[in-house]
């Protein structure tokens, strides 16, 4: 079965722009939903794909957050080249920590940091996740549950490499955020099983925002963009996004 890659989108609208960062193993397709109701609200969005993603698992491997976080300064550089002098940055998960990053690395109007990891370990359910990722895969791929089987023992040691090195970033951009003073919005579901919950109040604590939210979902996991309170996590974030101080 030929498998379409996911690919960035660009909805123009007003002269507002926010970046739209997706997370690790997930795709564009992830804030798209939030991309077309903010666009319908007069903003600009712009969602890249990262390198890697939403392809084989075997690329993914092959590549690193220092090859996604490129496509996030290459994705911000994109905006600022159609003339967008403004910019608001909203990121799930891995995108979330890009978004923090951005934060301390790029000029931002506002920061929306969505279902973000700030640590990791050897245990966490990050990696069951990528090896989830690997399976539906190849079930897309129209394997049988017995290929599939024998094929992911290969994988069982394979992503060792690519997590270390995301937990290395994790660790290096929570050891920053201390110099992030843009405007922030924190938003994290409380049914989320990908990463610790408590780390949405850390990057809130830390942070030296003077205008900063904290905002908790009862009923959403970690996808939290595609999750049954999606409407109210939207609104939410438009309604920051209309408090920010806009130059139009």
């Amino acid at each position: 079965m030929k498998i379409t890659p996911p690919q960035p989108f660009l909805f123009e609208k007003g002269k507002r722009a926010v970046l739209l960062l997706h997370g690790f193993t997930g795709s564009s397709a992830d804030v798209r939903i939030l991309g077309r109701f903010l666009q319908e609200n007069n903003y600009t969005c712009y969602a890249p794909q990262y390198r890697g993603h939403g392809v084989s698992p075997d690329l993914l491997l092959k590549t690193g957050p220092e090859d996604w976080w490129e496509d996030v300064l290459e994705a911000y550089d994109h905006l600022k080249s159609l003339g967008y002098t403004e910019i608001a940055v909203a990121g799930l998960s891995l995108g979330g920590l890009f978004s923090l990053k951005l934060g301390f690395s790029r000029p931002l109007k506002g920061i929306i940091a969505m279902s973000t990891p700030t640590r990791m370990d050897s245990s966490s359910p990050i990696i069951q996740g990528f090896l989830d990722y690997v399976r539906n895969y190849k079930k897309l791929e129209g394997k049988t549950p017995e290929q599939i089987e024998d094929e992911m023992i290969a994988y069982k040691d394979a992503p060792m490499n690519t997590i270390a090195k995301l937990k290395d970033e994790i660790n290096g951009v929570v050891a920053e955020i201390d110099m992030i003073y843009a405007p922030i919005m924190v938003v994290q579901g409380e049914k989320d099983d990908m990463v610790d919950v408590s780390g949405a109040q850390l990057i809130y604590d830390t942070v030296e925002s003077t205008k900063k939210e904290l905002h908790w979902f009862k009923e959403s996991g970690h996808v939290i963009t595609l999750d049954k309170e999606r409407k109210d996590v939207n609104q939410a974030i438009l309604t920051f996004l209309d408090s920010l101080e806009w130059q139009e």
